[in-house]
């Protein structure tokens, strides 16, 4: 226990504040209780002799000693002294005192009538019975006092035991550590600690929304390096290559003498890089929600039948197979244009990945509400760390590979940010058949 802790000052706090509550109580009426005791006993002890008052009265004076007499053998236990108006004592019992002296007894005086009076006195039990009053009366005090501090102590960890509660969790709070809250006061307390715990639950998720937003905009930054580096690269070497092309000719070196066969290579390049600019560009619309899609009915059996015929000649050079099974009447929802560029990039990336011989195979199939539309090229796999990474701009699985394929680099980017436009799920995973990529198309 901390000595300068709550529940030590709440306890010294009350314990001083009873004690003197105790003590002030005990000022107050001590006088008043003595008072009390003493006329008690005035009381009972004129009860007493009023018998023997009510004998002697219409009596002669001779007759007091021996009616005195017999009530004293009656009532040996009783001291008094019967005198006259002149102080001449008629009768007294063995151990009445009669010096005037009254300390430690308790003296009562009756008048018999003008010329005698009884004086009454209590025994020397009184002030041993106002001493055992008395001691009895610490002990009560005594006892009070402990059950004040007893009750002071209880008092003071009922109170301070939330208060406590609460402290730790504050500071484990500090820690963002997990706290739960198990809802026990009604009082302040109780609803102090709720708006405690629901201040660091709101705490937490702002938190949360900070540490995702920070690391979102670490990925755009990281993401943003990667394709301004990728991108310079790409634009850089086209550009070397038509600048030593261009050389070669002007200087009319070996076979750059034939002007016409390399402007028309000269023009290519260039022609390539044309393109490969619009698509980063188009990419930048995407991001900057420049490009907003316009959804109409769309038969997706015609769409896919009006690719299909561009990757023939592509397919056939590799032996491939397409195999395409879309049920007539297909009818979804989405945005022509933007879905037949999405769809002409992943069947160029599939026949492009098939290995010779292979298959590529389109179909459809039902799936919650929606028509899924997957495109598998068969005998293909692909490295679990790299999947994440091939929507990546300019991103190669082979390092080495010429960019005389025809590759930009940009295919599966521009077809993320297409169906992310659309809001469209997609995937691509491995399976045991091949590769596998699905998207969800929203039907009619």
């Amino acid at each position: 226990m901390k000595m300068r802790g709550i529940f030590f000052k709440v306890f010294t706090y009350t314990t001083i504040f009873l004690i003197l509550l105790v003590l002030v109580t005990v000022a107050l009426f001590s006088k008043q209780f003595l008072s009390f005791y003493q006329v008690s006993q005035m009381r009972q002890i004129s009860s007493s002799y009023q018998r023997l008052v009510d004998r002697l009265q219409g009596e002669d004076e001779s007759y007091y000693p021996e009616l005195a007499q017999q009530f004293y053998e009656s009532n040996q236990s009783f001291q008094f002294y019967i005198e006259n108006k002149d102080g001449k004592i008629i009768y007294t019992t063995p151990h009445a005192n009669t010096s005037g002296n009254m300390s430690g007894t308790l003296s009562v005086v009756v008048n018999l009538n003008k010329n005698h009076t009884l004086r009454a006195q209590s025994d020397n039990a009184f002030r041993s019975n106002y001493n055992s009053l008395f001691s009895q009366a610490l002990l009560a005090l005594g006892a009070m006092l402990a059950a004040s501090i007893a009750g002071a102590f209880i008092f003071a960890q009922q109170m301070t035991k939330p208060i406590k509660g609460l402290a730790e969790s504050t500071k484990r709070m500090s820690n963002l550590e997990d706290v739960p809250f198990t809802p026990e006061l009604t009082d302040e307390l109780g609803e102090l600690a709720r708006d405690v715990h629901a201040m660091y639950d709101k705490l937490k998720n702002t938190i949360s929304r900070l540490e995702d937003e920070i690391l979102r905009v670490r990925e755009m930054e990281e993401t943003q390096r990667y394709f301004f580096s990728a991108a310079s690269h790409e634009l850089k070497t086209p550009l070397a290559a038509v600048s030593v092309l261009l050389e070669g000719m002007l200087e009319n070196v070996g076979e750059y003498k034939d002007h016409a066969k390399y402007l028309r290579e000269c023009l290519r390049i260039m022609d390539a890089q044309g393109r490969t600019i619009a698509e980063i560009l188009e990419i930048v619309n995407f991001n900057d929600g420049k490009i907003l899609p316009s959804f109409e009915k769309t038969d997706l059996g015609d769409m896919v039948a009006e690719l299909l015929p561009n990757f023939l000649t592509l397919a056939e050079a590799g032996e491939q197979l397409i195999l395409c099974h879309i049920p007539q009447g297909e009818t979804i929802l989405a945005d022509p244009q933007i879905l037949r560029k999405a769809l002409s990039n992943v069947i160029l990336n599939a026949v492009q990945n098939t290995p010779q011989g292979g298959e590529i195979r389109i179909w459809t199939e039902p799936v919650a509400n929606q028509c899924r539309l997957h495109v598998l090229n068969t005998g293909a796999q692909i490295d679990e760390a790299i999947l994440p990474k091939l929507f990546d701009p300019f991103y190669r699985t082979d390092k080495a590979r010429s960019r005389k394929d025809g590759r930009s680099g940009l295919g599966l980017t521009l077809v993320q940010k297409t169906l992310e436009a659309m809001k469209i799920d997609f995937a691509l995973a491995n399976t045991p058949e091949g590769v596998l990529f699905w998207m969800d198309l929203p039907e009619v």
